[in-house]
């Protein structure tokens, strides 16, 4: 029977093997888990050139070679419209390149069937879980908006959907409802507090995809999952330089970005607190993201697309809160935990900002209309 200490070498081995596949003659000098992902494996390779490693979760991409289809197709518009744009000198914008393996592959199969993939590492930059200061979430809102001005002109039909029914709430709250009707469980006083705040709101599921539905919002090119740890910043100018993790760009509502990107802002408590019943939504941290944001976003922002921010940031928090608290009463198979109860914290996290959002209705939309 192998030791733990065996079983690491092992591993590291395998992982070695396959981030040759990508860089066949780098000396490795290192391989460690990097970042704080729920659901992709990522490593960083320590090399002359360092790399980022990911093995990608094909329950939840079940597409995967859709996957980096959109990323190469996404890097190489880019990379030409970052040319076209007359950036600041110290504002330059970074795209993560893919890696090919020595067969001009996007992407490696491993020997047990596990679908890899190498991306070019941002160097000297950095990434944190929460907003460390009013620059740092100016700089949050500024490389969410550089995003999408780079992608405001490639064609929504260029990109597949590699998560259908990603971001769509009601889809969402029609799982919820079957997962609850099938499950069996304790209706603790957390459980109670849940199940009340999502059937209190029966409409808000409903806002933006009524919204897109009548018209008002269109879709767009989104990254899918902006959340402030997937914009770099850079450790000597302190300016954003790139967005990564690109597995969930796909057409969409910018409004799912737009929301997630502040909803994951504004909470300086983070995501991973336990301290839930003091989560609150700070308004300063989202008037200097939308600052930065509306400094490169302002001129293919329509008027409805102003209108419906404020519903974004609600309806985001709502909707992470209502994926956590599905996948609890699911038994905790889409998003991974340390413990069991761990999905129930998140979502009491997300319902507590939630309701800190529309307690601040009134201030949150004079921030918005100050800066229209």
């Amino acid at each position: 029977m192998t030791n733990q200490s065996e079983n690491r070498q092992q591993t590291l081995s395998q992982l070695i093997k396959i981030a040759h596949q990508f860089q066949p003659r780098a000396k490795i000098n290192e391989i460690k888990q990097h970042g704080s992902g729920n659901i992709n494996s990522t490593y960083l390779v320590i090399a002359e050139q360092p790399f980022i490693l990911q093995r990608l979760n094909t329950k939840v991409f079940c597409q995967p070679k859709l996957v980096m289809d959109n990323i190469c197709i996404l890097s190489e518009h880019v990379q030409e419209a970052i040319k076209e744009l007359n950036l600041e000198p110290n504002q330059g914008w970074l795209m993560p390149k893919v890696l090919l393996t020595q067969y001009q592959q996007h992407h490696y199969l491993g020997e047990d069937g596990s679908f890899w993939r190498g991306i070019s590492y941002v160097e000297n930059s950095l990434s944190f879980d929460t907003i460390q200061n009013l620059h740092h979430a100016q700089e949050v809102g500024f490389g969410l908006g550089m995003f999408h001005r780079l992608l405001d002109n490639l064609p929504v039909e260029s990109l597949a959907d590699t998560l259908v029914g990603f971001h769509i709430t009601p889809q969402y709250l029609k799982q919820y409802q079957q997962v609850f009707g099938e499950s069996e469980f304790t209706a603790s006083r957390e459980i109670q507090y849940c199940t009340q705040f999502i059937s209190d709101r029966p409409k808000l599921p409903y806002v933006l995809e009524a919204a897109k539905g009548s018209g008002k919002l269109k879709l767009r090119i989104i990254h899918g999952d902006p959340k402030i740890n997937n914009i770099m910043i850079d450790r000597s100018s302190h300016k954003a330089v790139a967005m990564i993790d690109l597995d969930t760009v796909k057409p969409g509502l910018i409004h799912y970005d737009i929301g997630d990107c502040l909803r994951s802002g504004c909470n300086p408590l983070g995501e991973e607190t336990e301290d839930w019943s003091e989560v609150y939504f700070e308004p300063k941290l989202a008037a200097a993201i939308l600052k930065g944001y509306l400094n490169v976003a302002r001129d293919f922002l329509t008027p409805e697309d102003y209108d419906y921010i404020f519903d974004s940031i609600r309806l985001l928090a709502f909707e992470l809160g209502l994926r956590f608290f599905t996948d609890y009463l699911a038994g905790n198979v889409y998003f991974s935990v340390s413990h069991s109860e761990h999905n129930l914290a998140r979502a009491l996290v997300q319902f507590k900002l939630t309701e800190s959002i529309e307690q601040q209705e009134v201030t949150i939309k004079k921030i918005i209309n100050s800066l229209r």
